[in-house]
């Protein structure tokens, strides 16, 4: 009886261990899928703002150059 006891017991924790790797082998590739998701949408709202601010800076630009021309005139 004791020897079925430790086999039994030993395949039990064998199969545990291996749920366990397995799980968390799992649960870091969904943690990379999600890391790269969020990174990919953290540089589009990035590259969106980097737009934004091109855009008022060039319009800043034609902003202070207009008076210049209209003082000119």
């Amino acid at each position: 009886m004791g020897y079925v006891l430790r086999v039994r017991l030993a395949s039990f924790f064998a199969g545990a261990a291996t749920a366990s790797f397995l799980g968390l082998y799992f649960l870091h590739e969904d943690y990379k899928v999600a890391h790269r998701s969020f990174s990919q949408q953290i540089k589009g709202l990035h590259e969106s703002l980097d737009g934004r601010i091109s855009a008022l800076e060039k319009l800043k630009e034609i902003e202070a150059s207009k008076p210049v021309e209209a003082a000119a005139d």
